[in-house]
């Protein structure tokens, strides 16, 4: 990506968006980004639920993401609810709002907000690899950009999601008499390794877990090519050997896995980066797949929004505000709390993770 002009405005970013208790608030706009708790407008960037919460007033999201939220927590989980698709505007007080894709997760969006020839662009959770799954990240050009840090470490990168998937299809032809199981998060990750391993010419029915099957119906009537799934409960032992299935991390060390013949367990996460993750967890096949930017994602994308000022949340927010002073932007922490990483080990306590 090449550097893009910066947007020169009169108002000052804090004046348009503020860090407070309850997420990161717009005054002039009266609403608040992923907000924490429950407020009177809340502006959501994507489902997952450390960013999708019920309970709020009223809430602005795309279409895919208002979808999830009523999945996940039934049709009144917020007083009022909006679609908005992405490059619409849309007026909320003093400022202009707009949605981008993130790349992140279907629905997924980053926000996009002007005020007095002021523009901040608040990533959200995103990331710059190909995603058969969701529209692509797109590049908005701003003067503040906010981003996530979830793997702001030199050491997270990523590499080619393609040749994990491959590693597990090399399991899967070494072991034919043994199941594969892949923790994965039930929102975004489970129905990318679908789509992937249908890429990489898997055409086996693919198996899941109990907690994977609502989100992942709906992708595919989304117009996401999954192939054939099937439940995995009720398949007898025996039936499941040399096959896939895909369940909530938690799932792949728990009971439930003895319904499988001599399971190899899979976890497709940024986080298997780090071996010693790999051990503590037991898993026997670590995939380095995730759904959030790695360092290089990172520091390109910051450096081809154009913005001069960069603040960081979610994750390793000092090595990456340390990047940013090396060159010479202005960069600062944001310190927001209640923001969760479903690639990691927070996902042992979703709500996604329930009997199969």
């Amino acid at each position: 990506m090449t550097p893009m002009m910066t947007y020169i405005g009169t108002m000052r970013p804090q004046d348009i968006l503020l860090p407070v208790a309850a997420g990161l608030c717009c005054k002039p706009g009266g609403f608040h980004i992923d907000p924490v708790r429950p407020v009177e407008r809340a502006v959501i960037t994507h489902g997952h639920s450390d960013h999708a919460r019920p309970g709020h007033g009223a809430v602005l999201a795309t279409r895919e993401t208002l979808d999830m939220m009523r999945l996940r927590y039934g049709e009144n989980f917020a007083g009022s609810a909006q679609a908005i698709g992405y490059g619409e505007e849309l007026r909320l007080g003093e400022v202009t709002v707009t949605f981008h894709p993130a790349g992140h997760v279907l629905g997924s969006a980053q926000i996009a907000v002007a005020c007095g020839g002021t523009r901040i662009v608040a990533s959200g959770d995103y990331k710059d690899a190909t995603d058969p799954t969701c529209a692509p990240f797109e590049l908005v050009p701003c003067d503040v950009f906010i981003t996530e840090a979830t793997f702001g470490l030199p050491v997270f990168r990523h590499g080619n999601a393609a040749d994990e998937v491959a590693k597990l299809l090399a399991s899967v032809k070494l072991f034919p008499e043994r199941a594969h199981l892949v923790g994965a998060y039930s929102l975004g990750k489970a129905q990318r390794v679908i789509a992937l391993l249908r890429q990489a010419g898997f055409d086996a029915p693919i198996y899941l877990h109990g907690a994977m099957e609502k989100i992942t119906n709906y992708y595919a009537l989304r117009g996401v090519a999954l192939g054939e799934l099937r439940a995995v409960k009720g398949v007898k032992k025996a039936d499941l050997a040399g096959t896939i299935t895909l369940a909530p991390p938690s799932a792949t060390s728990d009971i439930w896995t003895r319904r499988f013949p001599d399971p190899v367990t899979a976890f497709a996460s940024g986080w298997m980066r780090v071996r010693a993750r790999a051990r503590q967890r037991g898993v026997e096949l670590p995939l380095v797949i995730s759904d959030h930017a790695d360092w290089d994602g990172l520091t390109s994308t910051i450096k081809a929004t154009g913005a001069g000022e960069i603040w960081v949340t979610h994750g390793q927010e000092d090595a990456l505000v340390h990047w940013c002073t090396t060159q010479g932007l202005r960069a600062r922490p944001l310190d927001l709390v209640g923001y969760g990483d479903e690639d990691g080990d927070a996902a042992l306590a979703a709500s996604e993770d329930v009997e199969a």
